[in-house]
C-alpha cells in the first residue's frame, strides 16, 4: 500500500470517531466512500416543457438502479414555463436563479430545460440517457478531494437540524443542501403538457446553501415541507466551488432513518 494511501485510510477512520463520539445520537451514514468518486445530479425541468417528460424518466431510470451507490440526484422545476399556460407546483424562482449561475459558471452553457449538470461541470440535454451515464461513470472514477458527513439529524418544530462536518475545503466553498421528495405524480391540465399524468422523481422541495469561509463543522436546519412522511423525503447535501461551481463532495440520507434513530 502506498504512502498516501495509508494516510487516507487512517483519516477515514479519525473521521468516523470523532463523527460518532460528537453525537448523542445514531450517525445515520451515506452510502459514499471518503476518497472515492461519486455523481451529483442536478436536472432543470419543469411541467410546462413538453420535452421534460423524457428527462424525467431518464433520471427515474437512474435512480432505481443506484439506490446504494454514489449517486445524488436533484430536479429542480424551473419557474420561468409558468407563464406559458400551466403553473408547476413544484416551480421555484430560487430554482431558476441556480440554472442561471451555471450559465455563468459554465462557458457555453445557456438557459433550458430539460438542462442536466453533472458535479458542476458537465451539462447537456436531459434526456441524452447515453451522456448521462458516461458523465456518471467519469465522476465515479475521480477521487473527490474533499469529504463531507452529516451527523445529530433530528426532525422537530417542522424542520430537520444537523451538524456538518467538511475536509478539504476552501475558503470558496459553500455546503448546499436540500430536502428532496423522491416520488410524485401530476395531472397537468393546461400548457404544452395538457391531458397528461406526469411521474417525477428526486424533487428538490427545499433548497439552501451556507459559506463555509474554511471552517470544516457547524450546525444548521431545513424547513420540511408540509403534508408529507418521512419516508418520502431524504436530504441531499454537497460541498460546491464558489468560483467555478464545482462540487467536490456529497452525502445523503433518507428521513426514514433519521426518525428511527431518534426512536433509539
Amino acid at each position: 500500500m502506498k504512502p498516501f494511501k495509508i494516510l487516507l485510510f487512517f483519516v477515514a477512520i479519525i473521521t468516523s470517531a470523532v463523527l460518532v463520539t460528537a453525537s448523542s445520537k445514531p450517525v445515520v451514514k451515506s452510502n459514499s466512500t471518503p476518497g472515492k468518486g461519486f455523481a451529483v445530479i442536478e436536472l432543470f425541468t419543469s411541467e410546462g416543457c413538453s420535452s421534460c417528460p423524457s428527462a424525467d424518466a431518464v433520471v427515474a431510470k437512474i435512480q432505481k438502479e443506484d439506490l446504494e451507490q454514489p449517486v445524488y440526484i436533484l430536479a429542480y422545476h424551473v419557474d420561468y414555463w409558468n407563464r406559458l399556460g400551466w403553473r408547476d407546483v413544484f416551480s421555484n424562482a430560487a430554482f431558476s436563479k441556480r440554472q442561471y449561475q451555471y450559465a455563468n459558471w459554465i462557458k457555453g452553457s445557456s438557459v433550458y430545460t430539460p438542462q442536466i449538470v453533472v458535479n458542476g461541470r458537465k451539462e447537456f440535454i436531459g434526456s441524452k440517457e447515453g451522456t448521462l451515464r458516461n458523465a456518471i461513470t467519469s465522476g465515479e472514477k475521480k477521487a473527490s478531494s474533499a469529504q463531507l458527513a452529516l451527523s445529530d439529524l433530528k426532525i422537530e418544530g417542522g424542520k430537520v437540524g444537523f451538524m456538518y462536518y467538511a475536509e478539504g475545503i476552501k475558503d470558496n466553498t459553500n455546503l448546499v443542501y436540500a430536502i428532496v421528495q423522491r416520488n410524485a405524480q401530476t395531472k397537468v391540465e393546461a400548457g404544452e403538457n395538457s391531458g397528461r399524468t406526469l411521474s417525477h422523481v428526486q424533487i428538490v422541495r427545499e433548497l439552501q446553501n451556507i459559506t463555509l469561509n474554511g471552517k470544516g463543522s457547524g450546525n444548521t436546519n431545513i424547513n420540511l415541507p408540509k403534508g408529507l412522511n418521512t419516508h418520502e423525503l431524504e436530504v441531499i447535501a454537497f460541498l460546491q466551488n464558489q468560483a467555478d461551481g464545482e462540487i467536490i463532495a456529497a452525502y445523503k440520507t433518507n428521513l426514514e432513518a433519521v426518525k428511527i434513530a431518534m426512536a433509539k
